[in-house]
């Protein structure tokens, strides 16, 4: 006689072998993949484990995390990475409430992540069942598209339609919930509305309008000192190798902020970085790709040159928080290469010359500034200087080195300093300022480039957020070097109470306890290393390496550094004004 539990294995063992029929969960994972979904970043939990059945049959890589945060995060880091969708996949209630803030920090970073969370079946809609919330109306603000699926017939359809709002203009995340119910039953596969691969995707390289294009042209062929900042869309759009080529045609000094860092050789003679405000005092037209007006822009009010052109991949973020000349929404890559066509030939020699006199100029601030910096790269003090420990991992840095800042102060002090080798190496928590998302933007950097090495720089808060996913990393094959930056306190925060209320009530709220975070990479099996002395950085760092190329483990480098010591950002509070 056969027990219970033999029957229903039985059971599913014929359904399985059944290719009439198909399940919800298989659904999912039939669409995902042909969005070109490879991995994807989840915790288990019941309303969802069919979508895992369906990434067996579709050879689409589970990586299970100890916390959706941490999933998110990843997801988001997959897709900077990959430049494809990322996917993240949570349970029902607390699941999905844990990733919402890797879902908001991708909403304010443009990155396109599909966001599948579990629901309890529409049968026990409204009855209070075990972890229904309303995530549909709590992630429709931090999303592009936000839905419930409520057929399995359309579990596929709805899957590519939440992947294409991903790319719809500027990127961004999309949140798709489906009820278990939705997603265990099983129907006819010729009753399924399943989008063909690429079938319904309009081409994206839009230049706009092409008049606007010829007027760019003109302005830039007048121009006698532009400037070009290039933003985080350029990187995301893959549009680096045509704004390097435009800027060379034109003879345009470039600047890099957010993820376009390192689309540019330092040794490259349009590559700045240290000019910006000069260069921004000084131009005749200023040109803004691909980054918004924000904060980090001051609103656009620093901006003071007399001509201000914008592009960007959303309509809605062209002249916003600050009037411009000219506006061209579409992709960056696509645009620049027209106007760059348009000026060809027109720049004549006279303006030419000027440009170089601008960009001379430029460079030679540029190393007054560097050579002012120097003492304090280079400061032999204790405790470690933040501005030693920036310098030190910059000339640790290698070719293939992916460089990720986690944290507040040290993050915003690094940038000072380190100088990404190569397009796609820097990540940082972008607009939102979210804490915790080294060990997932960590883990996706080394599971997208497993020949690439891979560092991120904590700050000793942000590293006790999601620092237990290293063992996740560690566990997928992904180990990379952790190094923290411990001040013992939530640094970029204290300046800012200390300036306002005093030492005797500006420690409130933000001190952390004195924690030798070497023992966390000893007791994953990796290695684990404290450095109090600046002569003992580098030396740390190469050992850290080492240990990483010769058991495949993680690694963790604790460093004290002076918690007395911010960066020029944090003593203005230039993120709060």
């Amino acid at each position: 006689m056969q027990t219970a539990s033999k029957t229903a294995h039985d059971t599913l063992a014929r359904k399985s072998q059944d290719k009439s029929v198909i399940s919800g969960g298989r659904l999912v994972a039939k669409a995902l993949r042909n969005e070109g979904v490879d991995t994807i970043f989840t915790l288990c939990g019941g309303h969802i484990i069919d979508i895992y059945d369906g990434c067996i049959d579709e050879g689409i890589r589970v990586l299970d995390v100890r916390h959706e945060q941490t999933a998110a995060h990843a997801a988001d880091g997959y897709a900077r990475q990959t430049g494809k969708l990322g996917c993240v996949v949570t349970t029902a209630g607390p699941g999905c409430t844990n990733a919402v803030t890797g879902v908001a920090t991708a909403f304010r970073s443009e990155s396109p992540i599909l966001h599948i969370g579990g629901q309890s079946s529409l049968t026990q809609h409204k009855m209070g069942s075990l972890q229904d919330l309303p995530h549909v109306d709590m992630m429709s603000p931090i999303t592009k598209f936000a839905s419930g699926v409520f057929s399995t017939e359309r579990v596929a359809d709805m899957v590519a339609m939440a992947a294409r709002e991903c790319f719809a203009g500027a990127y961004g995340p999309s949140y798709l919930e489906i009820p278990r119910d939705i997603l265990d039953a099983e129907i006819p596969l010729a009753s399924a509305r399943i989008p063909k691969k690429g079938s319904y995707r309009a081409p994206s390289r839009s230049i706009g309008d092409p008049a606007a294009v010829e007027r760019l042209a003109d302005i830039l062929v007048d121009a006698e000192r532009p400037a070009v900042l290039f933003g985080q869309q350029v990187w995301a759009s893959r549009s680096h190798l045509e704004c390097i080529d435009f800027v060379h045609a034109l003879g345009i000094p470039a600047y890099a902020n957010g993820a376009a860092r390192g689309m540019m050789r330092q040794d490259d003679p349009c590559c700045f970085d240290r000019t910006r405000s000069d260069a921004f005092k000084g131009a005749d037209v200023i040109l803004i790709v691909g980054t918004p007006f924000d904060f980090r822009m001051g609103y656009g009010k620093r901006i003071t040159a007399p001509c201000l052109v914008q592009i960007d991949l959303d309509y809605r973020s062209v002249g916003k928080n600050r009037d411009i000349e000219l506006g061209l929404f579409g992709h960056p890559g696509a645009i620049l290469s027209a106007v760059a066509a348009a000026a060809s030939g027109r720049i004549d020699r006279g303006k030419m010359q000027l440009r170089q006199q601008w960009m001379q100029g430029l460079r030679q601030i540029e190393k007054t500034k560097k050579e002012r910096l120097m003492p304090l790269f280079l400061s032999e003090q204790f405790p470690i200087h933040p501005y030693r420990l920036a310098w030190e991992i910059n000339e640790f840095l290698d070719e293939d080195t992916i460089y990720i800042g986690d944290g507040g102060d040290v993050v915003t002090i690094s940038a000072q300093a380190v100088r990404p080798r190569n397009p796609g190496q820097w990540m940082d928590p972008g607009a939102l300022g979210s804490l915790g998302v080294g060990t997932g933007f960590s883990m996706a950097a080394k599971l997208a480039h497993p020949d690439k090495e891979v560092m991120c720089l904590y700050g000793d808060g942000s590293f006790g957020m999601t620092a237990f996913d290293m063992e996740t990393a560690q566990r997928f094959g992904a180990p990379y070097l952790a190094v923290v930056g411990n001040n013992s306190a939530m640094n970029q925060i204290r300046y800012g109470q200390i300036a306002k209320y005093g030492k005797n009530r500006g420690d409130i709220g933000n001190k952390l306890g004195d924690v030798e975070f070497s023992i966390f990479g000893e007791m994953i099996g990796g290695h684990g290393e404290e450095v109090r002395q600046a002569s003992e950085l580098q030396p740390a760092l190469q050992r850290a390496r080492e240990a990483i190329a010769r058991t495949g483990k993680c690694a963790v480098v604790n460093v004290w550094i002076d918690p007395n010591e911010y960066a020029p950002g944090t003593k203005r509070q230039t993120m709060y004004k």
